[in-house]
């Protein structure tokens, strides 16, 4: 591969990681403290082609590895260009549904019996969707019972019932594991993937390992919102 192409892939994969970093689309793909890593990795590699790029300029001519006596292909190389162009261009959107219908287990907590701690006090409590699926599989002293919770997630169906789901990861998109909530009551009825936040109660020991630990909610009101900054738990 000569040195000119080289040094375009770097500024490209480089600028590339830093467009998702500053944009906030990597959140899309990795955790958020993840970050640092991000916008260090793409700075170093635009800092390496630049400084190929003037050591070249200054000797002359770029130096190819033609000169040194390979003579290996480089269309397959280019071929990296691809997820870049993606970036560039596309902008995948963030794991949804398919990811929760598909999964074969659903309700992948970290299950522990450790003590959760009380809830806070109010009216309505938000929580997130890994908090409320341990309580109701792990908290035997039921401390959801007859409280009013708001969660956040988006729409799922499959065999005629309705969830709120949500994906929780923890490193990046490639381990996201499902999380749901089977809702009763008032079920919205908007398509699939539209995000919501939900209010109501869970119905108590209504998960087991018989339904994979997914708890059943009575919706009491629902309200369409836009998709998180951060669509993915931790």
């Amino acid at each position: 591969m000569r040195r000119e192409t080289q040094n375009i892939l770097l500024v490209l994969l480089g600028g590339a990681l830093l467009k998702i970093s500053f944009s906030g689309l990597y959140l899309r793909y990795v955790q958020k403290g993840l970050l640092p890593l991000l916008i260090a990795a793409g700075t170093i590699m635009i800092g390496l082609a630049l400084f190929a790029i003037v050591r070249d300029i200054r000797r002359g001519k770029a130096v190819s590895d033609d000169e040194h006596g390979h003579s290996h292909s480089s269309r397959s190389t280019w071929l990296m260009l691809l997820p870049v162009l993606a970036v560039f261009l596309i902008s995948p959107p963030a794991l949804g549904g398919d990811v929760v219908s598909s999964a074969a287990d659903t309700n992948q907590t970290q299950r522990s019996r450790n003590l959760l701690g009380d809830l806070p006090s109010g009216d309505v409590i938000p929580l997130s969707m890994t908090e409320f699926v341990t309580r109701t599989a792990w908290d035997e002293s039921g401390t959801l019972d007859g409280r009013r919770v708001k969660l956040t997630g988006f729409l799922t169906r499959a065999d005629g019932d309705t969830f709120v789901a949500r994906l929780a990861i923890s490193c990046c998109a490639a381990d996201a594991r499902p999380l749901k909530v089977k809702l009763a009551g008032d079920v919205p009825s908007l398509p699939n993937e539209q995000w919501v936040e939900v209010t109501g109660q869970v119905v108590p020991k209504s998960a087991s390992e018989k339904n994979s630990w997914v708890p059943s909610f009575t919706v009491e009101s629902s309200t369409p919102v836009q998709e998180p900054a951060e669509p993915y738990e931790s």
